[in-house]
């Protein structure tokens, strides 16, 4: 099946999921969504005695500052507003471990819009287990299951299985897309992605005005990833 490697942390992974969304819905039914997170101490070492490694290396201070521009520029050509959240010591298991358990019960998608939404347009921590057990209850399940999924022996055992798929398919940065041996990488290659699965897509809506006076950087580094 094919499959979509999001990170709720990245503002490009943001975009390529409004894009899939708006764009090319049908697709988005069809493929398999994984996530994608930095893993903490403790998982980084399990994956490296399941066998995997993490492919992705951080980015330098000159492209993280390029980012906060084209991220607003991309952001204004979808007619979207958005705030930069900033990242105080996050914990990326927190929402993306939640991600895990509130897609075992039929919610994950729900759950990726809402955590999208709290990060992208409202400038909330989602690494914070409060925001997240809010999430919970705002799409209808238990708030404090998710909430303590990044400490929950069984689901960070599962979080270990998920990284070792990144591995396996030689995911290094999101949005990630794979088909059969195709691999895309990046949000402007969702078009190229979509084509070859036979998807056609529906023609952006050209920005209204406003949204463009909104979008802003904040002036500052925010979540980039």
């Amino acid at each position: 099946m094919a499959r979509f490697y999001f990170s709720l942390r990245s503002p490009y992974s943001w975009l390529a999921y409004r894009d899939l969304l708006d764009r090319y819905p049908g697709l988005a039914e069809e493929i398999e969504w994984r996530p994608f997170w930095e893993p903490d101490d403790d998982n980084l070492k399990a994956l490296d005695e399941a066998g995997g490694a993490f492919l992705y290396t951080p980015m330098s201070r000159a492209k993280h500052l390029y980012v906060l521009q084209d991220v607003r520029r991309l952001a204004v050509d979808r007619g979207l507003s958005m705030r930069w959240p900033v990242d105080r010591d996050p914990w990326w298991e927190v929402p993306h471990l939640a991600y895990l358990v509130a897609d075992r019960q039929g919610r994950g998608r729900a759950f990726v819009d809402a955590a999208y939404r709290a990060r992208w347009e409202h400038g909330r921590d989602i690494c914070d287990p409060a925001t997240v057990a809010g999430l919970g209850t705002e799409i209808g399940v238990d708030g404090a299951e998710l909430a303590r999924a990044a400490r929950d022996p069984a689901v960070r055992a599962e979080g270990v299985t998920a990284l070792l798929a990144l591995h396996r398919d030689g995911v290094f940065g999101v949005p990630f897309f794979v088909r059969g041996r195709d691999r895309f990488w990046g949000v402007d290659r969702l078009p190229a992605f979509a084509a070859g699965a036979g998807a056609v897509g529906v023609p952006r809506e050209p920005a209204h005005p406003a949204v463009r006076e909104r979008a802003t950087d904040e002036g500052h580094a925010g979540g980039c990833g």
